[in-house]
């Protein structure tokens, strides 16, 4: 069955409302995101508003008709690149508008002159770079990275840019061989892709905008919301992981306990123990390392895994660690709190996670019965033995 150019036209009308009638309903579900929702929303009415022009162009000069409706798409595709930008928190407001003006200024100077050419190649030729531009920036996205829909909105917008490159550059060469009735077919392909591209892109970018929540959904479910430290959830699934893959590297594990905590909010109140804890885990970031795995078990109760660190070098980090801490709390202009911390550290023949944390334990135990504020080692052939 044949499908007429008007057909494909309405039907492309239709899947680009269809498409932002979803995209403004998601964008309750995503209030983060509303704003770049609703910028790609109002990208895909530009385009509608194209096509409807495009449509009716034979009532009002021809170059007029093709400008406007080349000025109309170049809106939507300038949107769709900025709702890309706002991933990042990025805006190219400014730099749109130059370059909608500059449209404006070609099409009236040349394009009333040669609107056919303008309309089937040249007019191609910045919709192919916005595109590869907005596929550009989702490539090099900070909050798209990792997502494992990246790659295809990155491809939908690649394959987009690549179509209307070949309309700008390679078109006129193949209508210069076999005659101008390949325009009309040129004419066909472009609507069939404009349908899918109108349904692929959207869903595309909430595809991202999804996938973005899962993960910020599950990076809240193994954080401490108190200290923003990983939880003991995220301890074990990702200290199991590092001790997989250490593959014959060293990987000490610290595991700490505040001295008197429960002295601290009876005499200083809850709010101070807030800050003590808080104090700590500043703390014990800065003193254990950038690839520690530091996490609050639970309490006033923390543990720091410390890949590639020996059993001196995890020594020198807590006793580092405490002495800093003990200075920070009792600083006037800190919380003014007396407070020290044992420590406890793993032996180092322990390979399984809850066997170190366990390891781990007994040394801390040991540590706060011999008058606490002090580190305390694990004997490994004690615990080879026990075991």
């Amino acid at each position: 069955m044949q499908i007429d150019l008007q057909t494909l036209w309405y039907l492309t009308v239709g899947t680009l409302l269809v498409s932002t009638s979803l995209l403004l309903w998601e964008r309750q579900a995503h209030p983060a995101r509303a704003r770049g929702l609703a910028i790609l929303a109002a990208g895909l009415v530009a385009f509608v508003l194209g096509c409807v022009v495009a449509m009716n162009r034979r009532h009002v000069p021809v170059a007029v008709g093709m400008g406007a409706t080349n000025l109309l798409m170049m809106s939507g595709y300038l949107l769709v690149l900025n709702a890309a930008a706002s991933l990042d928190g990025r805006r190219y407001l400014r730099a749109s508008l130059v370059a909608l003006v500059a449209l404006a200024v070609l099409w009236a100077v040349a394009g009333a002159h040669f609107p056919t050419a303008f309309w089937n190649h040249v007019s191609a030729l910045p919709i192919a770079l916005a595109s590869g531009l907005t596929a550009w920036l989702l490539l090099r996205s900070r909050t798209a990275r990792g997502l494992r829909s990246r790659p295809v909105a990155v491809s939908i917008l690649a394959f987009h840019a690549a179509f209307y490159l070949g309309r700008a550059f390679v078109v006129p060469l193949v209508v210069q061989w076999s005659g101008p009735e390949m325009l009309a077919i040129v004419a066909k392909a472009t609507m069939f892709e404009a349908v899918l591209y109108s349904v692929a892109m959207p869903m595309s970018f909430l595809a991202l905008v999804r996938e973005e929540e899962k993960q910020h959904l599950l990076r809240l479910s193994h954080t401490d919301q108190l200290t923003g430290l990983a939880n003991r959830h995220a301890f074990f699934d990702q200290g199991s992981r590092i001790l997989r893959e250490r593959q014959g590297r060293p990987v000490a594990l610290l595991a700490f306990d505040l001295d008197h905590f429960k002295a601290i909010n009876d005499r200083y109140g809850h709010p101070a123990g807030d800050e003590i804890l808080k104090l700590f885990a500043e703390t014990a970031r800065a003193g254990a390392g950038p690839d520690a795995l530091l996490v609050r078990l639970g309490g006033e109760e923390f543990a720091a895994l410390l890949p590639d660190c020996d059993r001196h070098q995890a020594l020198s980090r807590g006793a580092l660690i405490a002495s800093r801490f003990t200075a920070a709390a009792g600083r006037a202009e800190g919380p003014g709190i007396p407070a020290t911390v044992s420590i406890g550290l793993a032996a180092p023949d322990r390979s399984d996670l809850s066997a170190m944390l366990a390891s781990a334990d007994a040394a801390l135990y040991r540590a706060k019965g011999l008058g606490r504020n002090r580190i305390e080692a694990a004997a490994p052939q004690a615990l080879s033995a026990a075991a």
